[in-house]
């Protein structure tokens, strides 16, 4: 008799969602953690089939004639010169800590969430446990950032676990960090002993500034460049990342020239984009690898850089701070 309410609530922990309860072990293990309060966690987070449909369909598959637009509009490149104004003696204190041009947090805080104005609908829980249990094409990867969510200490969220809300790739905040980067990168810029993507403009900044300089950002470096193809050139090979892999002067023997006085010794790669005028090609740096780091597409990266060109010559053209 004692046997079957045990047996009964054993089975209706592990069937909530497939590989629950191998995941609640793991985490309990390494944390300390109660598998019943994880448990209780998981068993309210719901399946939602609206961010498997998301997924499917990401904005970084359209050619780069129909994605540019998206970000690069006049609202938002006006909202952006205005959001670097009001914060600008922060961002500019965080810049020179980091060796980040203020332009690029503010571009990537434009990109992501239009200066904070959409950080996302969905509860982090369900995002993350919808794509970890139910989308096998990338559930290595957001098993991971459930378990690391799961494993984050109180002061690194923004509110208790089942409250967050952010992406239906289940990141938060302004910046839209993962789990991970909160964990790896995340930053208590204003020493009130709690990382807030949300709510404290400092930790926002100086979070992605820190995740930029760890992840190989060159102070003063280039991005991108625009590069004009001859008659003869060879279209390039898509690479597998877009780390610089060879002198600028390599690209230019076979057959690309830079629109702009380059240093024909510095390492590139070259970048082919569907523009609305036909092909565009790019030499790429050190510092656009980076950018891809955040978000692997080239075009994500080259609409951050266009995005913190613009916000940049915005902000001089209005003169003082």
């Amino acid at each position: 008799m004692i046997a079957f309410p045990l047996l009964f609530a054993t089975a209706a922990h592990a069937g909530t969602h497939p590989g629950q309860e191998k995941l609640v072990r793991e985490v309990a293990r390494d944390t300390g953690k109660s598998q019943a309060s994880l448990n209780a966690l998981l068993d309210g987070a719901k399946k939602q089939q609206a961010i498997l449909d998301a997924i499917s369909r990401p904005a970084e598959g359209k050619p780069w004639r129909d994605y540019r637009p998206i970000f690069l509009t006049e609202k938002r490149i006006a909202a952006g010169a205005d959001f670097y104004r009001e914060h600008r003696a922060l961002l500019e204190d965080i810049g020179r800590k980091y060796g980040v041009p203020p332009e690029y947090i503010v571009a990537i805080v434009g990109v992501e969430t239009s200066y904070g104005g959409n950080t996302g609908k969905w509860k982090v829980l369900d995002a993350l446990a919808t794509l970890a249990f139910y989308y096998p094409k990338r559930a290595p990867f957001f098993r991971e950032q459930l378990k690391v969510l799961l494993e984050l200490p109180p002061n690194h969220l923004g509110g208790p676990l089942d409250t967050l809300t952010g992406s239906y790739a289940g990141a938060q905040g302004w910046g839209q960090f993962m789990p991970s980067s909160i964990r790896d990168w995340g930053v208590d810029y204003d020493g009130d002993g709690r990382i807030d993507m949300k709510g404290s403009m400092g930790d926002i900044f100086a979070s992605v500034a820190n995740y930029f300089a760890q992840h190989g950002w060159e102070a003063g470096g280039p991005v991108a460049a625009r590069a004009q193809p001859d008659a003869g050139a060879v279209p390039p090979d898509v690479p597998k990342d877009w780390r610089p892999v060879a002198p600028v002067e390599s690209f230019v023997a076979e057959g690309y020239a830079p629109l702009q006085h380059l240093n024909p010794g510095r390492d590139a790669q070259l970048v082919r984009l569907d523009g609305p005028s036909g092909d565009e090609y790019w030499f790429v740096f050190q510092n656009f690898y980076v950018i891809t780091t955040y978000n692997r597409s080239p075009m994500y990266a080259m609409a951050v850089d266009q995005l913190a060109q613009e916000i940049r010559a915005r902000v001089a053209v209005a003169g003082s701070p």
